[in-house]
């Protein structure tokens, strides 16, 4: 999975459309797909931004130390899952 596709599933995963993370990131919605499709590159700044938008802090920590995103978001859901059930 690919840097872009990461970010992609996080915004997914958080029910935001690329309209509506755009406007939280101050940016353009042709931005965020050319990010999401890895024809541009996100400073640090806005990936900061992208996973306060998203909920995704695990995911950026995941990406900055360079473990493997797709694994943090795969074990964390199903633990994500049994607590909203359980709560």
């Amino acid at each position: 999975m690919t840097f872009g596709a990461v970010l992609k599933a996080c915004r997914e995963r958080a029910g935001l459309t690329q309209e509506e993370i755009a406007e939280k990131l101050h940016r353009s919605r042709s931005c965020i797909s050319k990010i999401e499709s890895d024809r541009k590159t996100l400073d640090v700044s806005t990936l900061i931004r992208w996973a306060d938008a998203t909920s995704a802090k695990d995911v950026a920590c995941a990406i900055v130390t360079g473990v493997d995103p797709v694994m943090i978001m795969q074990q964390l859901m199903p633990l994500i899952g049994g607590l909203l059930i359980w709560i």
